[in-house]
């Protein structure tokens, strides 16, 4: 069982995570998932996940006027193919390594991005990040940074439904395996229901963050928090 104080804590950090997610349209668990980990290790990663569901699936039909729906299919193909290639790599190769690898390559990104460099939205560069995002997510737990340096410089709604839409059609593709391997108990099931309230808040929360991302530092606050995430990585591969 779980107390009231840890329930009140757990259910305020992801209200935090949810007005990151509604402001930006990804970074939920890149700042919930670690601060839930100290509160309860039971929190991650199925009701995180499961949380992920809910909150990217909101934001998702919130801006999904705007959706780049082609350029989602094509990254969105090549998810599945990193992703099962991330979970070969998990049986062959160490964890740790991968995190260093991964996370020093975002930051690179995230360098060659502030100096200029702009990756072009053909169907042969998504397939290529969506396979990157899809092996990181699995072997480094942060897919959301290389889609999000693709879409950098689109208008604040594009960024918000584009990556909500494909962080949910992949959290949902992490929860089925997940659950087909018998890994989602009602324990679980009871600790997202625990953080429900703090989705809530966060979510309706994240329209203040909307407004002003969308006076022009939108791009700024991508770049930030694809640079944290990536430190976040560099720094649990190194402990």
């Amino acid at each position: 069982m779980i107390g009231l104080a840890e329930v009140v804590v757990a259910s305020t950090i992801e209200a935090i995570g949810a007005i990151v997610q509604g402001s930006l349209g990804f970074g939920l668990n890149v700042v919930a998932a670690p601060l839930l980990l100290l509160v309860d290790p039971r929190f991650v990663p199925v009701p995180t996940l499961l949380a992920g569901v809910l909150t990217t699936f909101a934001v998702a039909m919130r801006d999904r006027a705007n959706v780049d729906r082609v350029g989602i299919t094509w990254a969105l193909g090549g998810r599945v193919v990193g992703t099962v290639g991330g979970a070969v790599a998990l049986l062959i190769l160490a964890r740790r390594p991968m995190g260093v690898l991964f996370g020093s390559l975002v930051l690179i990104a995230v360098l060659l991005s502030l100096l200029g460099w702009n990756i072009k939205r053909v169907p042969g560069t998504l397939v290529g990040v969506g396979v990157l995002s899809g092996f990181m997510a699995t072997t480094a737990s942060i897919g959301g940074p290389p889609m999000a340096l693709v879409y950098q410089h689109e208008q604040g709604s594009t960024i918000r439904g584009t990556m909500a839409t494909y962080g949910f059609v992949g959290t949902v593709m992490s929860v089925a395996t997940l659950a087909i391997f018998g890994e989602i108990s009602a324990a679980e099931i009871s600790l997202t229901l625990a953080l429900l309230p703090g989705l809530g808040v966060g979510f309706i929360a994240s329209r203040s963050g909307v407004r002003f991302l969308d006076k022009g530092w939108m791009r700024p606050a991508v770049v930030v928090l694809c640079s944290a995430s990536a430190m976040a990585v560099l720094l649990r591969s190194a402990l």
